[in-house]
């Protein structure tokens, strides 16, 4: 059966997942026509009861319940009494998490290579999708408009220093008209919250010979706007020095890992120190794989140094969940599989991607007044082949595999 963002408030598409309506737990609450006694427990929505919780916010690796009252986490703690609960869910066997949060995909269904976000993301344990710049200035109001306001899944969105977003590629900023930092800085101002950062790609067959001047243009929008500035750099007209010195504390690198043109290794297989020094100075460094842009030679090669990814996102399009990257567990999985540990690997997409972007409720945690967005997965065992940008395959022994996810305190079942 075809589904669309609005079939999700009754069945999610990622596998055929019933939602516990709102008034659901609304009504088992009104069923009690008897008073609680005083000084009686504090009574809660949902217990998330005796899983594995991996909060590397809190550095917490172990077995408790997770309380969730009014969309806010309430309680995380040993042996929380079921009583007190309206709705208990048993995550024995399970991991549980903060939601995880993908700080690259695409998220424009219908518009270039843009996934239906409740499906591609929150079907997948994904409660916040960062859209990568789908829209530019002119087209972001219809983007939050029939995007971000009709979808479940959290969307925060970077606006595209180009005019026209990610709809077209091929010599999309070769055009410098259409490249104005002060349209796009007003309109991702006029857009906060929904607007977290601005974007800008850099690779020869999108800004022809234009890429520093681009660039030059997009930390001016992120200026004025006073948000970070995430720089696609693959394969790039200009070496990559000159471009990281352009980089603000803050900014991100987003397809570190590629293999291309420019890259961030030496010809030795080093890594070059302008990439270091952007480090110190507080720039964060993104593989997002997609379709081209992960190498598993690279990014070995860099852990090897000790330089490994402050976050792990997708790329997410419609042609990514269908090959090599399939979802946002499963790159997590991928990074485990090459020698990231699982609970650092949970961290990238939880707790990480709050230090670049101002999400405004507190999430990428299961902190008591957090928002209530969790993650309930299965860890399994076993040999699990994944593939970089080039076909390369490694051999990996767990993949986490989602099976519930709770957004601001509404539950999702997933079949898969």
């Amino acid at each position: 059966m075809a589904m669309d963002r609005r079939d999700f408030s009754k069945l999610i598409a990622a596998g055929g997942a019933a939602m516990l309506a709102p008034r659901e737990l609304l009504s088992a609450a009104s069923e009690s026509s008897s008073l609680p006694p005083q000084n009686a427990p504090e009574k809660f929505d949902l217990l998330i009861e005796g899983g594995t919780v991996i909060d590397p916010s809190q550095n917490l690796n172990g077995s408790f319940d997770v309380a969730v009252k009014e969309g806010k986490i309430l309680e995380v703690s040993k042996n929380i009494s079921k009583d007190r609960a309206l709705k208990v869910v048993s995550a024995r066997d399970r991991v549980v998490t903060p939601g995880f949060i993908d700080i690259h995909a695409h998220c424009y269904d219908g518009v270039s290579i843009g996934v239906v976000a409740d499906r591609a993301c929150l079907g997948r344990g994904v409660t916040t999708a960062v859209d990568a710049g789908s829209a530019g200035y002119v087209a972001f109001p219809n983007f939050r408009k029939y995007i971000i306001n009709a979808s479940t899944t959290r969307i925060a969105a970077l606006v595209h220093i180009g005019a026209i977003g990610t709809m077209m590629f091929e010599g999309g900023l070769e055009n410098m008209a259409w490249v104005n930092p002060q349209l796009t800085a007003k309109m991702a101002m006029d857009n906060k919250p929904a607007v977290v950062g601005i974007k800008i790609q850099l690779s020869k067959v999108i800004t022809g010979s234009n890429d520093l001047e681009g660039l030059k243009r997009a930390v001016e929008a992120a200026e004025i706007a006073r948000l970070p500035l995430m720089v696609h750099i693959d394969d790039p007209y200009s070496p990559l020095p000159d471009i990281l010195k352009m980089l603000r504390k803050g900014d991100v690198f987003t397809h570190c890992y590629n293999n291309h043109t420019h890259g961030i290794l030496d010809e030795s297989g080093k890594i070059i120190p302008e990439a270091r020094e952007a480090r110190a100075r507080g720039v964060f460094f993104d593989p997002a794989q997609g379709q081209t842009h992960l190498s598993f030679d690279v990014a070995e090669k860099c852990m090897q140094q000790d330089f490994f990814p402050d976050t792990i996102s997708t790329d997410m399009t419609v042609i990514a969940t269908e090959r090599r990257v399939f979802d946002l567990p499963t790159m997590v999985s991928k990074f485990a599989a090459i020698g990231v540990p699982l609970d650092k690997a949970i961290g990238m997409v939880t707790a990480n991607p709050t230090k670049i972007f101002d999400f405004g409720p507190q999430i990428g945690t299961l902190r008591p007044g957090s928002e209530a967005d969790v993650g309930i997965f299965e860890l399994r065992d076993g040999k699990f082949e994944f593939e970089d940008s080039d076909g390369a395959k490694r051999t990996g022994r767990q993949m986490l595999v989602n099976k519930s996810v709770v957004r601001r305190g509404q539950l999702f079942v997933n079949s898969i």
